[in-house]
């Protein structure tokens, strides 16, 4: 049984993606902060933090228990706490920030990469960074700093493991309509209104999770190291 890995699995990006590699015949373990995951066949709840060694641990063992570790995309992100402008950041908070999205990445990675290694079938590895990764955000500057890292993971990752077959690459997801951004949803209704967005709406998490199983479905099996933006062009510098 081929098993995919997806951090985060709560939330909506998260979510749909498991739901999503669920219909493509993964079983999903997915991992989140949460006491209770969902019910779903060919779904396995593990309760943990990404940031902790020992969540981790359990996490790839729990896959291993179950088949061959084909898939991991990490989901799993955190925002600041509280917005400061960066004059005002603590180092509290980036640890915080830094801890799950950076550290808990890299070495979740870094472990499961071994397992596929190991195994000797190859597999596939997509991280889920953010436009925030190169678009300046002085209120939240440690979630840029820690996305800007996943891009250098993703690109450390795909050079090491593109000898065994390992492709890793990333989605760097626009505005979506996630539990994190419901708090700002005034904000960006009223920029993507004004023009902010070509595509004139916002981003849905299936519109991540379909690009997540194109990257793991051997449609881009040519492809390592590689950054998708998936921001309904929001990228674009338009005069």
């Amino acid at each position: 049984m081929k098993v995919a890995i997806v951090t985060g699995a709560l939330g909506g990006i998260g979510k749909e993606t498991a739901l999503t590699l669920i219909e493509k015949g993964y079983h999903v373990v997915g991992m989140d902060v949460a006491e209770q995951g969902f019910e779903k066949a060919g779904f396995t709840y593990v309760k943990g933090d990404i940031s902790s060694r020992e969540s981790r641990e359990e996490l790839v063992r729990t896959a291993l228990g179950i088949g061959e570790l084909a898939v991991l995309v990490n989901v799993a992100g955190v925002a600041p706490k509280v917005r400061r402008d960066i004059l005002e950041m603590t180092e509290e908070s980036y640890d915080f920030v830094m801890g799950v999205n950076t550290k808990g990445t890299l070495f979740l990675t870094q472990a499961s990469a071994n397992a596929m290694i190991a195994q000797g079938k190859g597999g596939y590895i997509v991280n889920i960074s953010s436009c925030s990764a190169y678009t300046s955000s002085t209120s939240r500057g440690e979630y840029c700093i820690s996305k800007a890292g996943v891009s250098m993971i993703t690109m450390l990752f795909a050079d090491r493991l593109a000898e065994y077959g390992i492709p890793v690459n990333e989605i760097c997801p626009g505005i979506i309509a996630t539990g994190m951004t419901a708090a700002v949803k005034g904000k960006y209704d009223k920029l993507i209104s004004e023009g902010l967005v070509p595509i004139a709406r916002w981003g849905q998490p299936s519109d991540i999770a379909k690009a997540v199983a194109a990257l793991c479905d051997g449609t881009f099996g040519y492809t390592t190291g590689c950054s998708f933006t998936v921001d309904g062009g929001m990228h674009i510098r338009r005069l």
